[in-house]
């Protein structure tokens, strides 16, 4: 069977103490409905964007964002489908999560991915029947993966290490880590391996119950700089497969991505008291704007209001009214320098 060989190193260890802190952190810090639905749409567009942008995809993120939302974007049609499956993708992850880890729940993530961008359709969804190499730049190969006539045995064998683990005794976090490197150096496909790694590991997240709530975004830190990206897979030694040195690097980019969460939650609600007893207080979207506006620049006026939604003063004045009445907002000043402020 599959044995993972790595050690707990200090690093290791304070990136996970980090990352749980956080968690924590976020999980207990109330947010309005419509913020946690757009802070779960972020993430998987922040997904979609950094983790094709890897491999040589050209959307922006706001391209991605409008392709999200059904809009044309003028883009090589490769590249928008691309990003059409990752999305596609990553809203099935509760969906492949109902089963068992398995390799048809592989070939069906890789189908997804690569769904019309492969040069043959029909590697879409199946291992490589040949061998393949990592080329680096310079066309020099930096990485030879096991041989064809082996990925069935190594993928089924991960498979069942998988399977046995019991999540109270290992870090999901170090599962998915373990997970993307073991996919990585595999190789079982002949394109799509690196999209197909990314997404096991948050599949493993989510199937564990890490990132339940789906608000994690893994792959920017990748994308940031992707040499070090590549540098971190080639750290491994292929004949002691000791993934320590991974490991210290995909801990250290969880920690990045779940504290620049945590500070944009801790943002959003700061000094927001949106919760009345146990209940959160039904907001319109005028009102959650509203918020969100004075959570940005620190105030607002009646006047930044009737603007923001073509209004009448009178109307502006109830809504910021309505705040103040449920003990959002604060007035403070007199006559024209009135404004509102969070309380």
């Amino acid at each position: 069977m599959f044995k993972p060989n790595f050690k707990y190193t200090d690093k290791i260890v304070k990136n996970l103490i980090n990352i749980t802190e956080s968690k924590v952190i976020i999980l207990n810090t109330p947010l309005i409905p419509k913020w946690e639905v757009d802070l779960k749409k972020e993430a998987i567009l922040r997904s979609a964007h950094f983790s094709t942008a890897i491999e040589g995809n050209s959307l922006t993120f706001n391209q991605v964002n409008d392709l999200a939302d059904g809009k044309n974007v003028i883009a090589q049609n490769k590249d928008k489908q691309e990003v059409l499956n990752y999305l596609s993708t990553l809203r099935r992850i509760p969906e492949f999560s109902k089963n068992t880890f398995n390799l048809e729940i592989l070939l069906e993530i890789h189908k997804s991915l690569t769904k019309n961008t492969l040069e043959y359709f029909e590697h879409e969804g199946s291992l490589r029947n040949q061998p393949v190499y990592v080329v680096g730049s310079g066309g020099k190969i930096v990485f030879t993966p096991p041989k064809t006539e082996d990925v069935l045995f190594l993928i089924n064998e991960f498979f069942d290490w998988l399977n046995s683990i019991n999540f109270d005794d290992i870090n999901p976090v170090i599962v998915a880590g373990l997970a993307h490197y073991e996919l990585v150096r595999i190789h079982p496909f002949i394109d799509g391996n690196g999209r197909t790694a990314r997404v096991l590991a948050t599949l493993i997240l989510y199937k564990s119950g890490f990132d339940i709530n789906r608000f994690f975004a893994l792959d920017d830190y990748y994308d940031m700089n992707c040499k070090d990206y590549y540098n971190a897979l080639q750290t491994v030694d292929p004949n002691t497969l000791d993934l320590t040195k991974w490991l210290e690097y995909f801990t250290e980019g969880i920690v990045f991505n779940i504290e620049s969460f945590k500070d944009k939650v801790i943002g959003l609600n700061k000094n927001v008291k949106i919760l009345k007893e146990k209940d959160q207080i039904d907001l319109d979207e005028r009102q959650i704007a509203i918020i969100e506006k004075i959570s940005d620049v620190g105030k607002i006026t009646n006047m930044d209001i009737r603007e923001m939604f073509s209004i009448s003063d009178v109307t502006a004045r109830k809504e910021s009214a309505k705040l103040e009445k449920l003990g959002i907002i604060e007035r403070k000043g007199k006559g024209r320098n009135v404004h509102y402020i969070l309380i």
